[in-house]
């Protein structure tokens, strides 16, 4: 029986190896700008990646951010959350993202937060129905380029 275990990513080497699971969720990336992002979000904005593992197999990745804002107060925002799509529906992600509600408890956070695109109903679905989350409002978003 493998043992599954959730780890913080924090090596270089850690990043990358999560690097194909996260390229699932985050499509756009390539390997070094992925590698350069994260980077500077754990030193700028206090970003933090963990891996849930089974046996030696890095299976979901997440990535979140503790924040205090006026809106939401004391809490943590969920920036990345996906499961391998072949090991999807199978508990990995309603683990870690307990791990990440466990996280912000003994950290002091209030709440946890996230955004999910419009064409994801499954994950809504995950979100709403096995995690019991809210839905409370619309992100917007308009590109300065």
């Amino acid at each position: 029986m493998d043992i599954i275990k959730i780890k913080e990513l924090q090596s270089q080497n850690e990043l990358l190896d999560a690097f194909p699971v996260i390229k699932q969720l985050r499509t756009h990336l390539d390997e070094e700008t992925y590698l350069n992002l994260v980077l500077e979000a754990k030193k700028k904005d206090r970003y933090k990646m963990f891996a849930l593992i089974d046996g030696k197999k890095m299976v979901a990745v997440t990535g979140f951010k503790p924040m205090i804002t006026l809106y939401y107060g004391r809490f943590v925002w969920v920036c990345d959350l996906v499961t391998d799509i072949n090991k999807r529906s199978k508990g990995y992600g309603e683990k870690l993202l307990t791990y990440v509600h466990k996280w912000a408890k003994e950290n002091n956070y209030e709440s946890v937060a996230l955004s999910s695109g419009l064409h994801r109903t499954d994950a809504h679905r995950f979100y709403e129905n096995r995690m019991d989350y809210d839905k409370v409002s619309y992100v917007f978003k308009v590109s300065l380029k």
